[in-house]
């Protein structure tokens, strides 16, 4: 798949800040540390916990786009332009909230209602950010459980495989490369199900019969026969 560009922002006049959009990467000044950043917001982040506890209290909750701007406008008294876009930054950036970007949960407006899914490159972008973080923390190779996370936000997309390629593209050429291992092994495993498939049409057998025949569980037989009807 050739790299292409692409930005996280629908809107080319937001900032991830101000729209609650995770970023794959970001560079972090030498004059303004992580630490630095988080304690300099702290009260922002405080009085945000204290107003909606539903969006950033012990759960987080992926947010709405543009809810920098009704921030503003809700809260002129309680919140400043940069200190909020700061925050929001410190916020979105952080792995708890990627975290449940990737988790596939929707966007959520300041009353905490679900209003719209976080779009599919947007997740693209989010598991590979936390994959590269917790890949810098281990020695293990965290590739396996990448490919399955990225396969499972393709399926969950429910985009065909060439429209969803066309929304994840980027010039980022590592996770070119990583996403061309996943849909590899995507292709692989639909191969073998394929093969599986055709072989207990052609068997004679039932569902039981043809598990038990090749060591397989009975429910994936089923799963694989109802992917097939579904399709």
């Amino acid at each position: 798949m050739k790299p292409m560009t692409t930005s996280l922002a629908p809107n080319t006049q937001d900032t991830p800040a101000q729209t609650g959009e995770p970023q794959s990467t970001q560079t972090t000044p030498k004059s303004a540390t992580k630490p630095d950043r988080t304690r300099s917001v702290q009260p922002v982040l405080e009085k945000l916990f204290e107003l909606y506890p539903h969006l950033f209290g012990a759960e987080f909750l992926p947010l709405k786009l543009g809810i920098f701007q009704e921030l503003l406008a809700k809260h002129p008294e309680q919140f400043q332009r940069d200190s909020l876009k700061a925050a929001l930054g410190v916020h979105t950036r952080s792995t708890r909230y990627l975290q449940c970007v990737a988790a596939g949960k929707q966007r959520h407006d300041l009353e905490g209602a679900a209003v719209e899914p976080v779009a599919p490159e947007h997740v693209f972008l989010t598991v590979i950010e936390l994959f590269r973080r917790r890949q810098a923390r281990t020695k293990d190779d965290l590739k396996p459980k990448l490919r399955a996370q990225l396969i499972a936000a393709f399926e969950a997309s429910g985009l065909s495989r060439q429209d969803y390629l066309s929304r994840v593209q980027s010039n980022d050429a590592q996770a070119i490369a990583l996403l061309d291992e996943a849909m590899a092994e995507y292709d692989a495993k639909q191969a073998r199900q394929e093969a599986l498939l055709r072989a207990f049409e052609s068997s004679g057998k039932t569902v039981q019969e043809f598990a038990d025949m090749y060591g397989l569980k009975e429910r994936d037989v089923n799963a694989a026969l109802a992917r097939r009807r579904g399709g």
